[in-house]
């Protein structure tokens, strides 16, 4: 089913459009057949938390009892699914020993950045995130979420800009983040690849988001080739349904 879009109208949502369309994409999440990442679950839970985020009045308390039971089923459903996209993640940097890095950067938050906020309360709870996106909008619906969360706003900061321009300051981070989606041709790529290297600092990790087979239909590809330079530490290819493969490398420290 094709997930539900949401306008960004900042005008004041009426309760019962709001519980129309949660229930729509409630119905939507609940015949998928997984909840593992992919372009699917991610496309419809990014709706929802557009949509959640929207000024309404709803009174919670007061909502039908059907309604409820639905509310309860989605915050299982949520929960069910950003066990699984931690999982993902957080197997990958503890197999390779990164477990508590003082200071991580993700290159292509965009305005749902899951695995920012998720390593940040389940797996690197004294980690410091910054956020990097070029689009200044996407930032602003991500501030919007942390800022729910006070001890989660003071670690997790969103910058808005282009990745080629930051230079000295990736030098500051233990581990980064490479989005799928930073870097749209084969060349951009290696060029964002082999800026990230340039300037980071020599130990430090890279995690870079790729694709294998018919996964390129989604998403750019990162082949070994791509990643000179670095030292290679794992590589993720999923068999699930899992879209995006995983290149964890190490910038050697002469």
């Amino acid at each position: 089913m094709a997930a539900l879009q949401i306008s960004n109208c900042a005008s004041q949502i009426s309760s019962e459009v709001l519980i129309a369309r949660v229930m729509q994409i409630h119905a939507s999440i609940s015949t998928l057949s997984s909840l593992r990442p992919s372009k699917q679950v991610n496309s419809l839970f990014s709706n929802l938390v557009k949509l959640c985020i929207l000024p309404s009045s709803i009174d919670i308390t007061a909502l039908p009892e059907e309604v409820q039971a639905m509310r309860e089923s989605l915050i299982n459903l949520c929960g069910h699914a950003e066990g699984l996209l931690e999982l993902e993640f957080a197997t990958i940097l503890n197999e390779s020993g990164v477990s508590q890095p003082r200071k991580v950067a993700f290159v292509g938050s965009g305005p749902l950045p899951l695995t920012s906020f998720i390593m940040a309360t389940h797996h690197m709870k004294l980690t410091h995130f910054d956020n990097f996106d070029i689009d200044e909008a996407a930032n602003d619906v991500a501030r919007q979420i942390v800022a729910s969360d006070p001890e989660l706003e003071k670690r997790m900061k969103f910058e808005t800009g282009d990745i080629m321009e930051v230079q000295e300051k990736l030098s500051e981070y233990d581990c980064i983040f490479l989005a799928a989606l930073v870097g749209m041709s084969k060349v951009d790529k290696v060029k964002i690849l082999g800026h990230i290297r340039k300037y980071m600092k020599e130990g430090g990790v890279l995690l870079v988001r790729s694709a294998k087979g018919a996964r390129a239909f989604l998403y750019p590809v990162v082949e070994e080739q791509d990643i000179l330079g670095f030292e290679l530490l794992s590589i993720y290819h999923p068999t699930n349904d899992v879209i995006n493969s995983g290149f964890l490398l190490r910038k050697p420290a002469f």
